[in-house]
């Protein structure tokens, strides 16, 4: 339990609406965006802990993932390789990504730019910046 609100399972739904799928394989990092997405009308939050599993959840096709928030620096497969898969799924490729890394490598925003993500935050960041750049994209307007 964290402040009365019960931890979601991987890949669990948060509430019902527009899905959005955060993929961190850090708990306090995912929670702290799961927080404050939900500040978003409209939205649910589908959360996984890799890479691997978010391809799992976005190859399964189950709840159109309207978007996705993903850390670059995990095991097993980063970021930049998700992001490479998901823009060559021709089922995905269309979808909006927005990335949050500690990432201190200076070529990361542009080689993530190539890649086609629509926003990048570095760490720390903040939560309601992002927010907001969310509820922008999702809501067509990239200003």
């Amino acid at each position: 339990m964290r402040d009365n609100i019960e931890m979601p399972l991987e890949g669990e739904r948060t509430s019902a609406g527009r899905p959005v799928l955060i993929v961190e394989d850090s708990e306090n990092s995912a929670c702290t965006l799961e927080i404050a997405l939900l500040g978003i009308p409209g939205i649910s939050v589908m959360l996984a802990s890799s890479a691997l599993e978010a391809l799992s959840i976005l190859h399964d096709g189950g709840p159109g993932i309207q978007a996705i928030v993903t850390d670059l620096n995990m095991p097993r497969m980063d970021g930049f390789e998700l992001i490479r898969r998901i823009r060559e799924d021709r089922r995905l490729c269309a979808t909006p990504i927005v990335v949050i890394s500690a990432d201190t490598d200076p070529a990361t925003p542009e080689r993530i730019a190539r890649l086609g993500v629509n926003a990048f935050f570095a760490k720390p960041y903040s939560p309601a910046q992002v927010r907001r750049k969310l509820e922008q994209i999702l809501n067509g307007s990239t200003h």
